[in-house]
């Protein structure tokens, strides 16, 4: 057979594998699994989650995941523990522990260490006569056929299962807690979710002496030299009040141009285009990228409560600030 077509059906062969073990997880998942939701959701402390080698990695994922999802979680390596930093263990945290065999020997070391701490012990384990099995207060069964190496040696199938049963429990965790996308975005604050729905536009908007601003009645020429002299390619027009009336942009000027170039006896009002699109302060400034190009603008206006202009939203300023392209954070 030709070598590209060989390592083909060997790629396809393994992710048959695997996804036969994770598919058989689904008939595992069930009294077990609700108590070990139970022990988790209850904890007052943190959830430690140890394992040696590939579990190890295995556990670090779960961690991170658990940690973005409302679940406060440390990983706490097996022989570090038993050198010290068993330290971090106290009562009100629970353990998970992962293991294929259930016999490691690391872990056997610690489990009489957890008894003695008071800590409930939940292992996700291949082996269920081991002793890790047979120590522990919940058991989540992670066996699997086979391992997709060849060998039956590297850990593939084993680690996989154990991995999305770690899903599998971070996820019904936070459906428990009833964690939103907002909770989610609190521990994502870099990420595009997190400014999406954290960040105000009070945050990017240009305000102050920097938003430009005439009477409706000053001549056109003085709202041009405000406009360039602000550069964000407009100006609030108000009237005696403060208030907002209007707003006039370098596409309102060119419209103008258009239909006379005798602009001397123009006012500032007679070119403005009256109630533009405005977006209260406090606003998401997510929330007024989209306002914007649904309407194509670049400059959106922010006012207060009375209608009087704080600030000026530039599209290239949220656009810069990260809040558009995926989701993902």
């Amino acid at each position: 057979m030709d070598p590209s077509e060989t390592a083909i059906e060997k790629g396809r062969e393994v992710v048959r594998i695997e996804g036969r073990a994770v598919a058989e997880l689904e008939g595992k998942i069930g009294e077990s699994f609700a108590r070990a939701v139970d022990l988790v959701h209850a904890c007052r402390g943190r959830v430690i989650v140890t394992g040696v080698g590939k579990s190890g990695i295995i556990a670090r994922k779960i961690v991170a995941t658990m940690n973005s999802t409302g679940t406060p979680s440390v990983f706490l390596h097996p022989t570090d523990a038993v050198h010290g930093d068993l330290g971090i263990v106290r009562g009100g945290d629970v353990v998970i522990c992962i293991s294929k065999s259930g016999s490691t020997a690391e872990l056997s070391i610690l489990l009489p260490m957890f008894r003695r701490i008071g800590v409930p012990v939940i292992s996700l384990v291949g082996n269920l006569s081991s002793p890790l099995a047979n120590e522990s207060t919940v058991v989540l069964d992670v066996s699997v056929r086979e391992e997709a190496c060849p060998l039956d040696l590297a850990p593939t199938s084993s680690t996989t299962a154990a991995l999305a049963l770690g899903d599998a429990l971070a996820i019904a965790l936070l459906d428990r807690r009833q964690f939103t996308r907002e909770d989610f975005a609190l521990y994502h604050p870099g990420g595009t979710l997190g400014k999406r729905l954290l960040l105000m536009i009070d945050e990017l908007m240009t305000r102050g002496e920097h938003v430009p601003c005439v009477t409706g009645d000053v001549p056109l020429r003085d709202a041009i030299v405000e406009m360039t002299s602000k550069r964000l390619g407009c100006t609030c027009v108000l009237g005696r009040d403060g208030k907002l009336e209007g707003l006039i942009t370098d596409g309102d000027l060119r419209r103008l141009l258009q239909k006379t170039v005798d602009v001397a006896s123009v006012k500032a009002s007679d070119a403005m285009t009256r109630n533009p699109k405005t977006v209260k302060e406090g606003t998401l400034a997510y929330v007024v990228l989209q306002e914007m190009e649904s309407y194509n603008i670049t400059q959106m206006i922010v006012v207060d409560a009375a209608n009087v202009p704080v600030g000026v939203a530039h599209l290239h300023d949220l656009v810069k600030a990260g809040l558009g392209g995926d989701e993902a954070g």
